[in-house]
């Protein structure tokens, strides 16, 4: 596949910017894909851009102290955590996904690996009081949304991306995908899926972002 060229940095709202919005998304209808699969205000790139607040972390293997792990808990009947191999050994699929950053880069076509999110969320035994779900990963990150958006079937916990581990950069050993929503909210380095009564903003949703964040309406941050 030919390589799409990254987006130079010029101030918003420039001419020479929108012209290169302009000029990618006529590529990419050149290219054979239908124009309607990138969002507006997007670019399509081959790369997969590394972006996250805090460093990367490392875990202890598991058994050990300082072993990754998942807490499953907040408005469900049995709370309870998952080890990797647990959550690895559980009914799993392949997904084929397109991905959307909120700094403006779209990625077609990307291959992931990993469990349900609804999987993962029945065996806790929702309670019906539940409307949101938050997801929580390292040096406090968190991230909201609406419990029907987090229980999509293409919304996983992963671990597996293009048919390898999943890398460090970009979240592993265990991430969040909720694909049809900008990619923040599908936090990094997961520990935790919380159930809650409300929708409360998460990490960005604080410093600004939108509560929902849906690429199509362009929902960045607050008032779009």
């Amino acid at each position: 596949m030919p390589t799409v060229t990254v987006a130079p940095h010029r101030p918003a709202g420039q001419t020479q910017c929108v012209g290169f919005f302009e000029r990618n998304r006529k590529e990419v209808i050149e290219m054979g894909y239908d124009g309607d699969r990138l969002p507006p205000g997007q670019y399509l790139t081959d790369r997969f851009p590394v972006l996250h607040v805090g460093d990367v972390p490392t875990y202890a293997p598991t058994g050990q102290p300082g072993a990754w792990s998942l807490e499953i808990f907040g408005l469900v009947d049995r709370p309870y955590s998952l080890t990797f191999e647990e959550l690895t050994s559980l009914p799993n699929v392949t997904l084929t996904t397109d991905i959307h950053c909120v700094t403006k880069w779209s990625k077609f076509d990307t291959v992931w690996r990993g469990v349900r999110v609804t999987d993962i969320l029945d065996a806790a035994g929702v309670q019906p009081s539940a409307t949101h779900l938050m997801g929580h990963a390292e040096f406090g990150y968190t991230a909201n949304m609406p419990l029907p958006d987090a229980v999509r079937d293409e919304c996983l916990v992963t671990w597996e991306f293009d048919g390898k581990p999943l890398e460090p950069i970009h979240g592993g050993p265990v991430r969040l995908l909720v694909p049809h929503l900008y990619f923040w909210k599908s936090p990094k380095w997961l520990r935790g899926l919380e159930l809650i009564d409300r929708d409360k903003p998460g990490f960005w949703e604080r410093n600004g972002y939108h509560m929902y964040g849906d690429p199509f309406l362009e929902q960045r941050v607050w008032g779009d």
